[in-house]
């Protein structure tokens, strides 16, 4: 048998990132010195999602497969000396979920090529990977263009004696948006005591359920910005926005191992508050009409604006307003809590600017031009990202372009994960609204 020098697998306009639907092309390539005697030389192209409780584990626990399909391109006979090019094309079904790919488990797409050689002979295997992206477009989505709303109340006790209620109440201008896009969130805190608080933290989280015999979950600080404390007796605003970076959709429809969740957490360490807002990543933007509601100009209490609601109300009239003389402010102005730190910033301090419409598209659609280019100079208007961050799958591709890790500016908080069991999960979205309890501190 011949020496086998190059077998390898090429797609057609070294295309690596499909759509449901669409058909997968390439051709298998293989060189030998000498004649190749082989049984057959067949190509698989598979789809299918693993999950674990072990960390990078492949020993599956459950698994579940969307498609497998065979194709034999050469039977039984020898392959001459030089160079050999094998077509092969594969149907890619409409509902199979967007690749991902986590500590505890992924999905993914491959193409395999395998000659088969007589007996006592070693067999030739060669593998490339593809990615799917199921496109979510945030318009499908309920209510999405609503803003997400909560609010909660707090009373604590200080120096043994003394009481105090905290409101703490957050909001921000969308439910949904596309990596590239910002994030505006609006704070509001009433301190109704005569007791500082503690910094206000606002965190991007991703939330990754892994279903699998004994669930897992994995909570991970994707963004954060940090605010000054509120005075004793005061009522402040504070006002920032997170850009999205590239992260993996919402969901993962068709995928029954595998969920993904996001929220923006508003917290105070002292005395202990969370609210919760619900969002949504995905892949085509929210259309921007002219009745999406939208935060008003810094200055404007937030009092004035719609009061926090459950998903998928809309208020029909603006809250009653607050009784001054019930404000530990005794009716003063709202003061404006600065911004201590931005984990979204360069090194030289200046927070990182991405366009609002970057990542809004989804293959099979007009790219922008200039978009995920790697080869294109730096340009302050340009996109900062190309392929995703975490989940190590390149989801927008342009061109014969090859992906390329990403060479972005963002400084990230570190990775919290929680992934004992049982896993203490975020407060949820009605509890965000509804609680009032008591905190001793």
């Amino acid at each position: 048998m011949g020496k086998l020098q190059e077998f390898d697998i090429t797609f057609t306009n070294n295309k690596v990132v499909y759509s449901p639907g669409e058909s997968i092309s390439g051709c298998v390539k293989i060189t030998s010195s000498g004649s190749l005697k082989y049984n057959a030389i067949k190509v698989n192209c598979l789809g299918s999602c693993g999950v674990s409780t072990k960390m990078n584990d492949v020993a599956w626990m459950l698994e579940e497969q969307y498609f497998s399909s065979t194709l034999s391109v050469a039977d039984k006979g020898a392959l001459p000396p030089g160079e050999h090019n094998f077509p092969f094309q594969f149907p890619i079904p409409a509902s199979v979920p967007t690749s991902f790919e986590g500590p505890f488990g992924k999905i993914f797409y491959r193409v395999r090529a395998v000659i088969d050689t007589p007996r006592f002979s070693k067999d030739y295997k060669a593998q490339r990977a593809f990615y799917l992206l199921n496109v979510l477009n945030l318009n499908d989505v309920q209510d999405i263009e609503q803003p997400s709303c909560a609010v909660m109340t707090r009373k604590f006790s200080y120096l043994l004696v003394k009481t105090g209620t905290l409101m703490l109440k957050a909001r921000s201008d969308l439910r949904g948006y596309t990596p590239g896009q910002v994030i505006q969130l609006a704070t509001e805190i009433h301190n109704k005591s005569g007791k500082d608080t503690g910094c206000v933290l606002a965190s991007l989280v991703q939330k990754v359920t892994y279903r699998s015999k004994r669930p897992l979950m994995d909570l991970r600080t994707i963004a954060e910005v940090e605010g000054a404390g509120v005075k004793a007796g005061k009522h402040a605003e504070w006002r920032e926005q997170i850009i999205v970076p590239p992260l993996p959709q919402s969901a993962l429809t068709g995928c029954s191992l595998i969920d993904i969740e996001y929220f923006i957490q508003v917290s105070l360490k002292s005395p202990e508050a969370v609210v919760t807002l619900p969002i949504y990543i995905g892949n085509i933007a929210v259309n921007m009409t002219p009745s999406r509601p939208m935060l008003p100009h810094p200055g404007t209490p937030l009092g004035a604006m719609s009061s926090p609601c459950p998903r998928g109300v809309v208020p029909s009239a603006p809250p009653a307003e607050e009784d001054p003389d019930s404000l530990g402010a005794g009716g003063l102005a709202s003061e404006e809590i600065p911004t201590k730190s931005h984990s979204q910033q360069d090194p030289t301090g200046q927070p990182t600017t991405v366009s609002s419409s970057a990542f809004g598209y989804a293959p099979g659609l007009a790219t922008p031009h200039g978009q995920c280019n790697p080869n294109a100079a730096p340009d302050g208007s340009a996109q900062l990202f190309c392929v995703s961050t975490g989940a190590s799958i390149p989801f927008f591709s342009e061109g014969n372009a090859t992906p390329v890790p990403t060479s972005c500016s963002l400084i990230l908080p570190p990775e919290y994960s929680r992934w004992d069991f049982p896993p203490e999960p975020p407060p949820t979205y009605e509890e965000s609204c509804n609680s009032n309890s008591s905190f001793n501190s």
